[in-house]
């Protein structure tokens, strides 16, 4: 079918605004996740969530609610470790089984709901309704306004914890008020490639962008544009070849950083002086 004619379909075209909406978020807070060394944190985050929509569900509420809250009571629980995050691995994939074998049972409660525990795991943007597409709306505009506030602190507690502490700045506040940003990020990213796979919308444009440039803030524009880039793209080959979207998403997405890591390479080589000289 030409691609032209998707936007006549009211499904398709919410689509591509929740998937523009989410890689906003998750190209932003994704980039800050990557800097800080905290992308398992992330991952389990999404995991906790999965606890938190299959609850909603055995409530008859919306999942996205409760993965949001469950996500949210995680990262202030995380935060409060402040930098001690770093080195929690073990209690932190600890945490991680647990909410999974949450999700489990709440699943095990109300099997009725099969199709939308579906969804929650690997995610659905061709059936985001309205009403979602403006919860993601408000979540998105709440995420970055306040990652814009503590931008400035969160930066320099990521680059020199020692010296901003020294200057007054509450690296555990910081950390609070962070992670509980990447829990709506989170909220939001399972909305279109589902909590099993959040990993890959966050951390992937962050990392591919900070492979090729170093400077914070054209990293996070490149972080941005490539999650729109690839979501986006996704979405088109899902309705070209109408195999699932958070698959060409994922595949976009992790080709993107494999690239990066060639073009990287090649300019190593480059600008390597003992490898002319061997050439």
């Amino acid at each position: 079918m030409p691609i032209a004619m998707m936007f006549e379909y009211d499904f398709m075209r919410a689509a591509f605004l929740a998937g523009g909406l989410v890689a906003l978020v998750a190209g932003s807070v994704g980039f800050f996740l990557v800097l800080r060394n905290l992308t398992f944190a992330g991952h389990a985050l999404s995991h906790v969530g999965f606890a938190g929509a299959t609850g909603s569900v055995l409530l008859g509420t919306s999942p996205l609610w409760g993965l949001l809250v469950f996500t949210l009571v995680a990262a202030i629980a995380m935060g409060l470790l402040g930098e001690r995050l770093r080195g929690r691995d073990v209690a932190v994939g600890i945490i991680l089984s647990l909410s999974l074998a949450l999700g489990v049972l709440f699943l095990y409660l109300y099997t009725t709901h099969a199709t939308q525990a579906t969804a929650i795991l690997f995610g659905n943007v061709l059936g985001v309704d309205l009403e979602t597409v403006w919860a993601l709306f408000g979540l998105t505009g709440i995420s970055l306004g306040a990652l814009a506030f503590i931008s400035r602190p969160l930066l320099f507690a990521t680059l020199a914890p020692e010296l901003a502490e020294a200057k007054g700045v509450s690296l555990r506040l910081v950390s609070i008020l962070f992670l509980a940003i990447v829990a709506i990020a989170v909220a939001e990213a399972a909305q279109v490639v589902g909590v099993l796979l959040v990993f890959a919308l966050m951390v992937g444009p962050a990392a591919t962008a900070q492979r090729l440039t170093s400077r914070v803030g054209w990293g996070v524009g490149l972080a941005v544009f490539l999650a729109l880039v690839e979501t986006w793209i996704g979405i088109t080959l899902a309705y070209v070849t109408e195999w699932p979207t958070t698959f060409w998403i994922v595949a976009v997405s992790c080709g993107a950083y494999f690239l990066s890591l060639s073009i990287r390479s090649a300019s190593a080589r480059e600008t390597d002086p003992a490898s002319q000289s061997r050439i």
